[in-house]
């Protein structure tokens, strides 16, 4: 299979989609959300979860693939695991939203929407930008937040292939990769 992607890919900034406003600030994840609904869509999910989020991170991202402590080996493995998702361990989760066991019923016009706890980790990931006074979001702030929610799929493969998802937000918090500061 041929990637798309180049190898001098940039980091995927998460952008700010509109002003803040009454509502506070909103993200739109471009580069990523975009590489993960692409993903999703091809691999036939009625939804855009956290592994596709967290898929999309690491064929775009440097820093995020130099967040893990087990080196290229470990993101290899990672990434394996990942591309499995359409003819294993992934079929188990078509049909229900991500954290919940109840039918999944796309909204209607809308290409592999963002499942509940992908859009709690982009917004996540834009809190994380705003508290160390940044205008937006980076790569590592998604997987930062991706890592912190132990109930989602990302966190759940990230167990798969070795990686504690609370360890690796904690070193996020810590020292954080590419944020720039």
């Amino acid at each position: 299979m041929h990637n798309r992607t180049p190898k001098s890919a940039p980091t995927c900034p998460l952008r700010p989609a509109r002003p803040a406003g009454p509502a506070g600030p909103r993200v739109e994840p471009a580069s990523v959300a975009s590489g993960a609904r692409r993903r999703a869509v091809r691999d036939g999910d009625r939804q855009t979860d956290t592994a596709h989020l967290l898929h999309s991170l690491l064929e775009c991202d440097p820093d995020v693939r130099a967040a893990f402590d087990g080196g290229p080996a470990q993101v290899l493995r990672l990434r394996g695991y990942l591309a499995q998702r359409s003819i294993g361990y992934g079929l188990r989760w078509r049909g229900a939203p991500e954290g919940s066991g109840a039918p999944f019923r796309p909204r209607t016009g809308s290409a592999a929407p963002l499942s509940p706890a992908a859009a709690s980790a982009v917004e996540g990931a834009l809190t994380r930008a705003l508290a160390r006074g940044a205008d937006r979001a980076t790569g590592t702030d998604l997987l930062a937040a991706l890592a912190a929610d132990p109930e989602c799929r990302a966190a759940e493969v990230l167990r798969r292939v070795g990686v504690a998802p609370e360890r690796l937000a904690e070193r996020l918090e810590r020292c954080p990769v590419g944020d720039g500061g």
